[in-house]
């Protein structure tokens, strides 16, 4: 009995982040407010957020000394604040482990102050991979499109930033 004591109080003292893996028609839907922002379409989203992060909001990669995190990949260096790199400039004001869970209302807002700021080369995925013939990132939601989702995810795509 005593040796669940202690982790109980692991669990108390860190409880679990609610991570989340989506599917391409769940992101659809929670993301369709972003459809048209910047002139970018829901399925270039879609896309994007398959090769860099899988749709898997406990993403992180490393990358040239700073960190990217969650489903759009959000560098500590400029846009959010972590241990790794205190002297970041924040400039979306927001701890970066806030884009590891599965609410992405404060990472569609950080991720619409990046393209408004930086347009949609700040994901280098975008232009090669997602910017023409955008069909198979539609969600048709029907049951056979549930059931035939995106191609499997192979890990983040690693191009060089510019």
């Amino acid at each position: 009995m005593m040796s669940f004591v202690p982790l109980i109080l692991v669990g108390i003292l860190f409880p679990a982040i609610q991570a989340k893996q989506f599917t391409k028609c769940e992101l659809s839907q929670v993301l369709k407010d972003m459809d048209g922002h910047g002139g970018i379409t829901l399925p270039e989203w879609i896309c994007t957020i398959f090769h860099i992060s899988g749709y898997d909001t406990q993403t992180i990669v490393s990358n040239n000394g700073s960190r990217e995190y969650g489903l759009f990949q959000i560098s500590d260096k400029f846009w959010c604040r972590s241990n790794h790199i205190p002297q970041s400039r924040n400039l979306c004001n927001i701890s970066c482990d806030q884009f590891l869970d599965d609410d992405l209302t404060d990472d569609m807002m950080c991720a619409k102050k990046i393209l408004d700021n930086k347009g949609m080369d700040y994901w280098l995925a975008h232009k090669p991979l997602c910017s023409e013939k955008l069909e198979q990132w539609l969600c048709e939601q029907s049951n056979q499109q549930l059931l035939n989702e995106a191609p499997t995810f192979r890990g983040p795509v690693e191009l060089d930033k510019v």
